[in-house]
């Protein structure tokens, strides 16, 4: 499928959670021949993400609206700023104005997060990773703003990247057991992550051969210590409990990875407002 047929059904969803059986409120008071305005400005400072999918929802309702986009995905816009102008139907226009402020709101709350974590551990050779910690139904615009504000998107799903994890572990009785059996089951060109909670989990994920090695909820000085143990034979992940506060010093351990789900799971939303001219 591609990404444009997923975008349109992700916004035809919530057209229709929103519309429902129709929009009672714009019926009565709008006639469906006139013709309107409206700004989308910034209420506060932040990264732009997602203003070809907020334009994307009104021409879904009105294919002849018009656009006028000052700024562009990645730019950072300040408080007052005009980000974008649409006309054409008021009817569309006011229908189309929540789910189109709720999706470029979201996107530009990852990205501005994004930004702020990539911009702590610049000049180290740290990657910003996003998680699944996604919202249901809005992965793919959840992980197209991380990508927008500078970092890097972990696996899409189950489907397309393995990770095995404490309880994949624990089900399989070792580390070694279920990176075998995933080994059984897998083209020799899939990588293959690791989740440790320890040093000893490490070595053991080390003697198997694995791509890449996570280290979950570890202090930094175990992390320091792991990437000093793995030493270049695979990709050091760290992940658990990531915050603004402490990013740089597990970046200055020398991990090659730092995933994040604070990035998605519970970001602000930018302020954005539309307001019909």
């Amino acid at each position: 499928m591609m990404v444009s047929e997923q975008i349109k059904k992700i916004i035809e969803a919530a057209l229709a959670e929103d519309i429902g059986t129709g929009d009672i409120t714009t019926t009565a008071i709008v006639d469906r021949k006139l013709s309107g305005k409206a700004q989308a400005i910034a209420k506060d400072d932040f990264v732009v993400a997602g203003i070809e999918i907020f334009q994307d929802v009104f021409v879904f309702l009105d294919e002849h609206a018009q656009f006028s986009l000052p700024v562009c995905d990645g730019e950072t816009v300040k408080s007052g700023d005009i980000i974008a102008e649409v006309s054409g139907s008021l009817f569309y226009i006011l229908q189309a104005e929540r789910v189109a402020l709720n999706i470029l709101q979201r996107m530009c709350g990852i990205a501005t997060l994004t930004g702020k974590y990539v911009s702590a551990v610049r000049g180290t050779t740290a990657k910003i990773l996003d998680t699944r910690k996604t919202m249901p139904g809005l992965r793919l615009l959840d992980k197209m703003a991380v990508s927008i504000g500078g970092g890097f998107n972990h696996r899409m799903g189950l489907y397309d990247g393995v990770l095995i994890k404490d309880n994949h572990i624990a089900a399989a009785g070792s580390i070694t057991a279920a990176v075998q059996a995933q080994r059984r089951s897998l083209p020799h060109n899939v990588k293959i992550e690791v989740e440790t909670k320890n040093l000893q989990e490490v070595k053991d994920a080390l003697s198997c051969g694995v791509d890449i090695i996570m280290l979950d909820n570890m202090t930094t000085t175990e992390m320091k210590k792991a990437v000093e143990l793995v030493c270049g034979r695979a990709l050091v992940e760290a992940s658990g409990n990531v915050s603004l506060s402490n990013i740089a010093a597990i970046a200055a351990t020398g991990v090659d990875l730092i995933s994040i789900g604070e990035l998605t799971h519970s970001v602000r939303a930018a302020d954005i407002s539309l307001n019909i001219t």
